[in-house]
């Protein structure tokens, strides 16, 4: 089964998934609060435990490059998607957040391991991390107006869970640890959660908006087209520059800039009392239309690399 064939399976299966946590929320069986506890342990469980797993690889020299150039690599990625972002959505902070920055821990990592195997999520913990980063310092700056050096609470960023599971994998992976059978069984096993956990919360989201409303508002797809066309076929290009013998780092770094809009930025829009209904609103918007777009950007992928 090639690529694509796999990424379509893997996103339906997603899908499903989140027709489920629809289906829950809207019979009740799942409140806000429910949801909001399902949210908790998507970030300080499931999520960390993906990226540590990730790491789990041998010390290679062929690994300590990719590391370093997958690093580099999701800089320039992430640099670019906020300009190009920024240059549609000047006067709009939510749709400039939401263009920005994609959803690669809970949409990515799944499609990641089912299309490059679970070594290739070693190639996205830099962009995880520095994605994170900007969303909690360019991002609350969108949002809020304050210039961007009032954003920057280092203290707070080194806490998050993303940020301690990255140094946990580094050391884990530099130190040559190796852990115990049992404790590696537990993080796989608590890593598993991630896609179904993930999905669930967009189902819920979906759950929560007026869905007429999604079909009717312009901007969501000029969001939509930002996020999942023009900033992927950029990096797309940009990518076909580095080596072949890098294709699973490649493939890893394509997939985590395609991915739709984060869920972060409802979070952040509810935080600093902007317009969270439309944040929400560009999160599903772009989660539904994933189903087509990154199958087509993987294709030309295929065929340009």
């Amino acid at each position: 089964m090639d690529t694509i064939q796999i990424l379509v399976r893997q996103i339906l299966q997603m899908f499903l998934l989140g027709g489920l946590g629809f289906c829950l929320y809207r019979g009740g069986k799942v409140s806000a609060e429910g949801s909001r506890a399902l949210g908790n342990i998507l970030i300080y469980l499931a999520l960390p435990a993906t990226i540590i797993n990730g790491f789990l690889v041998e010390r290679t020299e062929a690994h300590l490059l990719g590391i370093l150039y997958s690093a580099v690599g999701a800089a320039v990625l992430l640099l670019l998607s906020m300009l190009i972002s920024r240059a549609f959505f000047r006067r709009d902070p939510i749709a400039s957040f939401a263009g920005a920055f994609s959803n690669p821990g809970f949409f990515g990592i799944p499609l990641i391991i089912a299309s490059a195997g679970q070594g290739a999520v070693f190639y996205v913990a830099a962009f995880v991390a520095f994605l994170n980063i900007g969303q909690w310092t360019y991002g609350v700056s969108l949002l809020t107006g304050r210039p961007l050096r009032e954003g920057l609470r280092w203290k707070q960023l080194i806490r998050a869970p993303f940020m301690i599971a990255v140094l946990i994998g580094l050391a884990l992976f530099l130190g040559e640890i190796r852990l115990p059978e049992v404790l590696r069984g537990c993080l796989s096993t608590v890593a598993s959660l991630n896609t179904p956990l993930a999905m669930f919360t967009v189902g819920i989201y979906l759950a929560q908006t007026e869905i007429r409303q999604l079909f009717t508002r312009g901007k969501l797809y000029l969001v939509a087209l930002v996020r999942l066309g023009i900033i992927p076929l950029a990096g797309l290009l940009l990518l076909a520059l580095v080596p072949e013998a890098y294709h699973d780092m490649k493939l890893a770094l394509l997939l985590a800039v395609s991915c739709p809009v984060g869920s972060n930025v409802a979070v952040y829009a509810q935080l600093h009392g902007k317009d969270y209904p439309y944040a929400v609103e560009t999160v599903v918007v772009s989660t539904l239309l994933s189903i087509l777009s990154i199958p087509a950007v993987v294709w030309a992928a295929q065929q340009l690399w």
